[in-house]
């Protein structure tokens, strides 16, 4: 019996599960005692970072971190690298701090060639941009597993992507008569799986010009910095020491009202010389990269939902950046489930996968500055095509959708190239109201509000019917018994979803009139769709998993175990064991007190059996 009772330990469980924060609490204090000033965390001092309790949690995330170094300087970059030119070698990786940072050759690869312009965008001075690249497969997660705890708490749209990083990066070009080119060409850049554009953007800013004038001990004492850094907690204002400067900030949770942006501010005039407040993380300037297509914002939106095949052709990486940026956030809070990349190069380990005539553009959005994309990608259904974005001071002109074979090289007129015919009405309000504001030189801050404002309702009108649907999906809670597996979600139709939208339907939210119903058919389809309806079915399914332990906890579970079996007894420990661990592995929404309550229960039936049965349960993990 005690070798049936005595199953192997599945792996992935007893406690080593991704969510169970114990396994990085060191043992028996060791490494203990080798732990830096730096390591210790808030309390360290004037010049350590603190965050603010605006969320009360009962426990510190720092209590759930392991404190070797560098990982809180991974918990927010994977690496910043220096790429210059070299006359030999044509682009290098001249550095890699920390050192020990692991990059294939291939990403190596893609972080030179993106980190410079195109040749043709002749950017003299400094310029900044983005770029973001696929990760080498078979790569071993690192460390920072620990992350996880805090990306739950994301919005969808903000949750990291652990196949991509995103690279930030700032540009000299310079003219130096020593050089034997003539030119002093460098990039720092700043390797990220976080998509806090704005913040990294902000750093840059302060760091890059003061590296290129000190080199290497300048850019360890920035790395230093990042790593006394607090962890990036979703709700909190953190403070976060660069250089003698103190940047405060609140990365946004799902619990927030979309929309909002809770205000972070400097609270005296003696620390507005030392800090400096971000108002946000990782939006962009909407109205000023609307602009070249202020006309077709409407339709673009409809583009980027249904995840259509997107070109940007922009003059520089800045442009192209922003751009795609711009489009990919115009659906929050939706997710944007396909690929984008704000600077694609014809040097990108993608380049002959995204441009193939064999089969039809994929389901990605690109920013393009080389000309030879106007050749390559004639076949793409939309192009977007911006000149150097610049501020209206006067009211932009209507300009019509042009069409594709029109467009012959990267010199064509700004545009939209397509033959696409919006499902919906166009919206004259706000096309009235940003003209409005352009006349009255409202500040682009305010323009940009009012826009995030028109796409927030114009996505949640969309939305709301599905998400209303999907929740009658969920079955009632009287179907869930404590004895029983928990039920299944009902199957998603769209013949029965279709039904729903006459009586309630966009038209409850929106004064949109337009072909409601053909832009819902073609959405179902996408991958945008595929990604939001997989997101909602694993909360629901981990709903349905909460209710079940809670049914579970409100039965006489020992009074069960009196009238069966002891082999059923154990069965049913051994589950509920399970079960916990479960809870805990995938963060069930769960009360503290109904998890104790179930561990109670377990105790209770196991001090009810005979004491061999009761020394190998005590044993086992599950």
């Amino acid at each position: 019996l005690g070798a049936r009772l005595a199953p192997p330990t599945p792996s992935g469980s007893g406690g080593s599960g991704r969510g169970d924060a114990s396994h990085l609490t060191p043992r028996g204090g060791a490494g203990v005692g080798a732990m830096s000033r730096r390591e210790r965390g808030p309390e360290s001092g004037p010049g350590g970072a603190e965050v603010a309790a605006e969320d009360a949690e009962p426990e510190s995330p720092d209590q759930c971190l392991s404190l070797l170094p560098w990982d809180r300087f991974s918990a927010w970059l994977h690496c910043v690298c220096v790429v210059g030119f070299d006359l030999e070698l044509g682009q290098a990786v001249e550095v890699i701090y920390p050192p020990h940072s692991k990059l294939t050759d291939k990403e190596k690869t893609n972080i030179c060639y993106l980190s410079f312009p195109d040749s043709n965008s002749g950017c003299l001075g400094d310029t900044q941009f983005c770029f973001r690249f696929r990760r080498s497969p078979g790569r071993k997660v690192s460390l920072c597993c620990f992350l996880d705890q805090f990306d739950r708490d994301l919005p969808v749209y903000l949750k990291k992507d652990s196949a991509y990083y995103y690279g930030y990066v700032y540009f000299r070009q310079v003219r130096d008569k020593s050089l034997k080119r003539g030119y002093f060409q460098k990039s720092l850049v700043l390797i990220s799986k976080l998509p806090y554009v704005h913040l990294f953007r902000t750093m840059l800013k302060q760091i890059a010009p003061e590296y290129f004038e000190k080199s290497e001990a300048f850019l360890e004492a920035v790395c230093s910095d990042i790593d006394r850094w607090p962890p990036p907690v979703p709700g909190k204002v953190l403070q976060l020491p660069l250089m003698g400067l103190i940047m405060k900030l609140r990365i946004p949770t799902y619990r927030d009202k979309p929309g909002t942006t809770p205000i972070v501010q400097n609270m005296h005039q003696a620390e507005a010389q030392i800090s400096m407040a971000l108002p946000t993380v990782h939006e962009v300037d909407l109205f000023r990269c609307f602009c070249p297509v202020f006309f077709h914002i409407q339709m673009l939106w409809e583009l980027v939902l249904l995840g259509e095949p997107l070109v940007v052709m922009a003059p520089s990486p800045a442009e192209s950046s922003e751009t795609v940026l711009a489009l990919v956030s115009c659906i929050s809070p939706l997710k944007y489930c396909s690929d984008f990349r704000p600077y694609f190069t014809i040097h990108d380990s993608e380049f002959k996968e995204y441009t193939t005539r064999t089969q039809a553009p994929p389901s990605v959005i690109l920013g393009v500055t080389n000309p030879f994309f106007a050749k390559t990608l004639q076949h793409w259904p939309h192009i977007i095509r911006i000149g150097d974005i610049k501020l209206p001071g006067e009211v932009p002109k209507q300009v019509k959708v042009k069409k594709l074979k029109n467009l012959k090289t990267l010199d064509s007129k700004p545009g939209v190239y397509t033959s696409y015919k919006p499902y919906l009405n166009r919206d004259e309000e706000i096309v009235k109201q940003l003209q409005k504001g352009v006349q009255q030189k409202r500040p682009t801050e305010a323009q940009s509000v009012i826009l995030r404002r028109y796409f927030l309702e114009l996505t949640e009108s969309f939305i709301i019917p599905l998400e209303r649907y999907v929740a009658s999906l969920m079955p009632l809670q009287k179907c869930i018994s404590p004895w029983k597996s928990p039920p299944q979600l009902r199957q998603f139709s769209q013949d029965d979803f279709m039904k729903t939208l006459e009586k309630a339907g966009p038209q409850l939210t929106s004064g949109l009139k337009g072909d409601w119903i053909g832009l819902y058919r073609h959405f179902l389809k996408s991958p945008n769709f595929d990604g939001w309806f997989r997101s909602r079915q694993k909360e629901m399914t981990q709903k349905l998993e909460a209710l079940h332990l809670e049914a579970l906890c409100n039965e006489n579970l020992v009074f069960w175990s009196q009238k069966h079996t002891e082999v059923e007894t154990v069965d049913l420990v051994l589950k509920l064991k399970n079960k916990l661990l479960q809870a805990d592995r995938e963060h069930l929404p769960v009360k503290t007190d109904t998890l104790k309550k179930l561990q109670t229960h377990i105790n209770d039936i196991i001090l009810a059996l005979p004491d061999d049965l009761q020394d190998i349960l005590l044993k086992t993990g599950t």
